[in-house]
């Protein structure tokens, strides 16, 4: 079992940054790939970015990419998102997942665990 924590969230404007953490409690944090995905009202969840147990491979959604950075220290059992030049349509709750794997996917039906979110909200 593994329980996920997000913080980190807040209220920025467009093009600022934000740093997202996800705290994992259990004993079996290296052997999961780890995913951030987002939620906006009235649409659906999406995937934003992922990491693979070991950290050597990462994949992001187009809408973030080159804007977005995912990293895992594992000793620390925390995942980050680094989310730099923010804009209004990155407004969304983010969601923390894990997957008992060790690679990551896109679909939110991939993973095994999920946090409570964290609120980002960016005011243009």
């Amino acid at each position: 079992q593994v329980q996920l924590v997000e913080s980190g969230g807040g209220l920025v404007q467009a093009g600022g940054s934000l740093r997202l953490f996800c705290a994992a409690s259990g004993r079996t944090f290296t052997t999961y790939a780890m995913a951030w995905f987002r939620q906006a009202p009235g649409k659906e969840r999406e995937f934003v970015a992922g990491i693979s147990w070991t950290g050597a491979r990462t994949d992001y959604s187009d809408s973030v990419k080159g804007r977005f950075t995912i990293s895992r220290d594992n000793a620390k059992k925390t995942a980050y998102l680094q989310m730099n030049s923010l804009k209004p349509e990155d407004t969304a709750i983010y969601y923390c997942a894990a997957a008992a794997t060790q690679s990551p996917a896109t679909y939110s039906g991939f993973y095994d665990f999920w946090g409570q979110g964290t609120q980002v909200t960016v005011s243009s």
